[in-house]
């Protein structure tokens, strides 16, 4: 069977995300100054052939840790769709 696995992959949340304060300060010069915070991350859709629903998540949480995200700034979120 093939799986569709999201992998949302997001900034740490007590570190300093550049790209989203960049996103803010855009989105003030716009007049969106009730926006108060941006975290910008990356979304990654694998297609994965396995047996069952955990086996293919298991290969998509290897995957995330080994290449997907660094866990020294980055944390994953895994999702069956």
């Amino acid at each position: 069977m093939i799986y569709t696995i999201h992998i949302n992959v997001m900034p740490l949340k007590n570190l300093l995300d550049p790209q989203g304060k960049a996103v803010l300060s855009g989105l003030a010069n716009l007049g969106l100054a009730d926006v108060k915070d941006v975290r910008v991350g990356k979304r990654v859709t694998l297609q994965i052939e396995a047996d069952r629903e955990d086996a293919a998540r298991a290969i998509a949480e290897e995957a995330s840790k080994k290449l997907l995200a660094n866990a020294v700034m980055e944390y994953f979120e895994i999702e069956v769709g």
